[in-house]
């Protein structure tokens, strides 16, 4: 009796034992799944609303550029000779300034989705580069057309740092949405949702 009473006692503590051990690993499992979420809607969200838009409306303003300046035969747009005044104004007015009007209206309410901790000089030279276009163009529609070119000259360092943060997300994005564990979580949830829909 007393043997039997010792493998019951060991049985119940080690019954509990487990069920705690087990209690403990599907929380932190679920702990880490749910960072795991969290990190993947930051990094979604800054890709929509942030890197993504700035990445396309850069790439499409390089190709635009590029384009410009093999129609005109030239290696650089300065200077602007007086023969390609009206041309320049043209690709100015109507795909420059607008792909620089959507890429500063993102980095001025979007500020919040930079990755780093502080603002890229890049970014804030970026917007003060645009700003500078703005009153160039003012003079344009008044006909003043002394000045051609922002006073502001074009932050080299902002196109190699949009596509650089915007391949670096990509990786981040991809790396999350293929991990196993994601994958695994993603199986489990979404069959529960959909049953429960069912």
């Amino acid at each position: 009796m007393y043997f039997l009473q010792k493998i019951l006692d060991n049985a119940t503590a080690l019954t509990i034992l487990l069920a705690f051990v087990g209690y403990l690993a599907t929380f932190g499992s679920a702990r880490m799944l749910a960072r795991r979420k969290d990190k993947l809607e930051m990094v979604n969200r800054r890709l929509d609303e942030f890197y993504g838009p700035l990445y396309v409306a850069s790439q499409a303003g390089n190709i635009a550029y590029r384009s410009l300046l093999q129609k005109q035969g030239k290696t650089q747009s300065f200077p602007i000779l007086d023969s390609e005044m009206k041309e320049w104004m043209l690709w100015m007015t109507t795909i420059f300034m607008p792909l620089n009007d959507v890429r500063e209206k993102v980095i001025i309410e979007k500020a919040y989705l930079i990755v780093e901790e502080q603002m890229p000089r890049c970014l804030l030279d970026f917007v003060t580069h645009v700003v500078g276009y703005k009153a160039v163009l003012k003079k344009w529609s008044e006909g003043d057309y002394s000045e051609r070119r922002s006073t502001i000259g074009w932050p080299p360092e902002f196109d190699a740092y949009v596509t650089r943060s915007y391949a670096a997300l990509k990786a981040e994005q991809t790396r999350l949405l293929h991990s196993f564990t994601w994958r695994l979580y993603r199986r489990i949830f979404h069959r529960r949702k959909n049953g429960l829909e069912s």
